[in-house]
């Protein structure tokens, strides 16, 4: 499968299940999103913005941090980040194909 070039906000919001207010609103507080924008205003995010939105993701929904924790935590280290929260990733999609492959077994 070919990965898209930009989303909308709106593919953003459902790509990570969350309303569109609130990835506004991280657009806002984050100033790693850098969005796009075409001649209406609509927004676009590009391939780095979406990685930068599942690392606030992880931060906020995942670890439960503050907006202003999350800020500070990704002013620190964001290159650590991206490689701590892609390792998780890639350990979740293990994780679930082991779970496929035994419930396989079982039926």
């Amino acid at each position: 499968m070919i990965e898209k070039c930009q989303y909308s906000i709106g593919e953003a919001a459902e790509r990570f299940n969350l309303p569109v207010s609130t990835i506004r609103y991280w657009e806002q507080q984050f100033s790693i999103l850098k969005p796009m924008r075409n001649k209406k205003g609509d927004r676009f995010f590009s391939l780095e913005d979406m990685k930068n939105l599942s690392l606030i993701y992880h931060l906020v929904k995942e670890q439960g941090m503050t907006i202003s924790g999350a800020k500070q935590r990704l002013a620190e280290n964001p290159q650590g980040l991206k490689h701590n929260v892609e390792i998780v990733r890639q350990l979740q999609n293990i994780r679930q194909e082991l779970v496929s492959y035994i419930d396989e077994l079982k039926a």
